[in-house]
């Protein structure tokens, strides 16, 4: 565990918890630390204003919503379906690299808001997780840079059909990163479907719970990535939860096949057996892409 404390003048960055903020983190400095047993501290933003727009933002904030700043290599190379930070909006935001371009310019899709934009290798950083005091993955040997397999399964675009197996993901609070699996009962225009979730019933416990949904919010059940024999310390996964698939990282490995999950969006951790998880992967493009391995630690 690091020994980072949140003092005054500490460079942290901060998280928002709010629509349109999820996923960023902008930079700030520790005003006054938390007194002892107080969960807040007071902070100062570099890029964002009061409403007067004349002095910087201050607020008291929760101290899971702040942490060290992230550190970032020189002159990284980055590469196709990496997961990177992205400075803009004032902060930075996560994202991944959907094509490599010409002039160190990389392509990055945005998954909350399902665009995509370019951006220069100066604007990028590797994405990385605080997790109990220490960066997930950790900052790489640039002289010696551990090589990463991308794997993906390439897909023709398809149209979802009355009776296609699907999964589902919701924007309500409590529900981001995590999918639910369902069915297409009726397609009701060109991007709007009635579904039937497989595990979710309704209130009184009798059927299961049919909604409409919109194209954004549906994509194939994701194809088995192979023969999964065990899983690595930091490697992105899906865990079977409440009904659902929650995406979250390997934060320890334990005996019988079992694993400990850290949650970025709950900031919990829980364990899991082998059998009740999955090789995260995301629906791009109209094809499948699995954007983080599980680094290789032992050389």
């Amino acid at each position: 565990m690091s020994d980072f404390q949140f003092k005054k003048g500490a460079k942290v960055e901060i998280s928002i918890d709010e629509d349109g903020f999820r996923g960023a983190w902008f930079c700030g400095t520790v005003v006054k630390a938390p007194a002892k047993n107080d969960k807040k501290v007071l902070i100062e933003y570099e890029t964002l204003l009061a409403d007067d727009e004349s002095t910087p933002l201050k607020e008291k904030v929760d101290l899971v919503q702040i942490r060290p700043t992230a550190p970032r290599e020189i002159n990284r190379v980055f590469k196709l379906d990496e997961e990177v930070d992205v400075s803009y909006n004032d902060g930075w935001w996560e994202g991944v690299i959907t094509q490599v371009l010409q002039d160190n310019q990389y392509s990055v899709y945005f998954r909350p808001t399902r665009d995509q934009h370019e951006f220069k290798d100066s604007d990028l950083r590797l994405h990385r997780e605080w997790v109990h005091g220490n960066w997930v993955p950790p900052l790489e040997d640039e002289a010696v840079r551990p090589t990463e397999e991308k794997i993906h399964e390439e897909k023709e675009e398809k149209t979802f059909i009355k009776g296609s197996l699907i999964e589902v993901s919701s924007d309500e609070d409590g529900f981001e990163g995590a999918w639910f699996a369902a069915s297409v009962v009726e397609v009701i225009g060109k991007n709007k479907f009635l579904v039937e979730y497989r595990d979710l019933k309704t209130d009184d416990d009798k059927e299961f719970v049919r909604e409409e949904v919109d194209a954004l919010h549906i994509r194939p059940c994701p194809p088995k990535a192979g023969k999964v024999d065990n899983f690595k310390e930091f490697e992105e996964v899906d865990a079977l939860y409440n009904d659902g698939w929650w995406v979250g990282i390997i934060s320890k490995v334990l005996d019988h096949s079992k694993y400990l999950v850290f949650f970025k969006t709950t900031d919990e951790e829980l364990e899991f057996k082998g059998d009740e998880l999955r090789v995260h992967q995301d629906w791009i493009d109209g094809k499948w892409v699995m954007v983080s391995k599980a680094l290789d630690l032992s050389g």
